[in-house]
């Protein structure tokens, strides 16, 4: 008798997608959230690099998602703005972009064509784009003062984000696995 070989289905892991700033950029964000790490015991935003998310994080057994190069393809490079500090609610800090809607275009775009073509699930509430400085870890009693902390400080810098990237969640760290140049560049 022959013995039946079952493959299995490959294990689902964590991605998202979002635009990274320029180096420098990175690195003075990188900077805030240290601060908040050595200040107010607020670390996990250590775990990705500095971005602005356009498709919040999402399970697939997919590992390839070139499917997104034809998307990025047909978009244009686009000026963000960044302009101080922000929170939602007493959970999450962040550095503010200013309201930009060739960005939000782009998000709901490509949440559209990641569930028509690679079937993830749209999020279905409104869309702020952010770069996160201080996450969930932050306790309540020290939430007041780190957000004293961070909107007492002027941050203005502008970029062009040039393309998407792919982030895998590997050992509790965001890794860039892929990349797709806006406009076909």
């Amino acid at each position: 008798m022959k013995k039946q070989i079952v493959k299995k289905a490959p294990a689902e892991q964590l991605y998202f997608v979002g635009i990274l700033p320029p180096d420098d950029i990175q690195q003075e964000v990188t900077v805030f959230k240290q601060q908040a790490l050595d200040q107010f015991k607020a670390g996990n935003a250590l775990a990705s690099p500095p971005h602005i998310t356009l498709l919040p994080p999402f399970k697939s057994s997919r590992t390839d998602f070139s499917v997104l190069s034809e998307f990025a393809a047909q978009k244009q490079p686009m000026e963000v703005a960044l302009n101080g500090f922000d929170k939602f609610d007493q959970r999450v800090i962040f550095v503010a972009v200013q309201p930009n809607e060739t960005l939000v275009a782009l998000q709901k775009d490509l949440e559209l064509y990641a569930h028509y073509h690679l079937g993830i699930e749209p999020e279905y509430r409104p869309y702020i784009p952010h770069m996160t400085v201080a996450l969930k870890d932050l306790k309540r009693p020290n939430f007041p003062a780190a957000f004293a902390h961070f909107s007492a400080q002027s941050y203005e810098r502008t970029f062009t984000g040039t393309a998407l990237s792919l982030f895998r969640s590997e050992a509790r760290q965001w890794v860039k696995v892929d990349e797709w140049t806006l406009g076909g560049l």
